[in-house]
């Protein structure tokens, strides 16, 4: 008999009962989406306002200059009611200072660039912010 010969059958997994056969596949496991960096945008956001608000519109723009490129997001947020505009007036306060946690990207700039609040018997804010984003590499 040589080395490399078997007297095992190879192909005996083919016969065998499908009960004995250890399956290791991700069949039943629920797959994760990727999150983009505009969906951490918006979490970063909703975290300043304490999870109230709700997104109207997101607008991202690609941009680069001679030393640097990234892109320009445009958020616009609503909140209506008493406990929303409370976390929306936290978001307007909190923002310029946050320091952002995105990874491979480093915020340059967030500012709040529009407000509408409107008192009345429900109350409502809507806020529009922009934050410049630097690809970091």
């Amino acid at each position: 008999m040589m080395l490399t010969e078997s007297l095992r059958d190879p192909f005996a997994h083919l016969f065998a009962d499908s009960d004995q056969i250890e399956v290791k596949s991700a069949a039943g496991a629920a797959f994760r989406q990727r999150r983009t960096t505009a969906d951490r945008v918006r979490a970063a956001l909703m975290g300043l306002t304490g999870g109230f608000g709700t997104l109207l519109s997101h607008e991202e723009k690609a941009w680069a200059s001679i030393t640097f490129s990234g892109t320009r997001h445009e958020v616009v947020l609503e909140f209506c009611g008493i406990d929303a505009v409370t976390g929306g007036e936290a978001l307007i306060e909190r923002l310029p200072d946050h320091e952002f946690a995105i990874p491979g990207q480093l915020v340059a700039d967030a500012t709040v660039t529009k407000v509408d609040h409107r008192f009345g018997a429900m109350e409502r804010l809507e806020v529009t912010a922009v934050l410049l984003l630097l690809d970091e590499g």
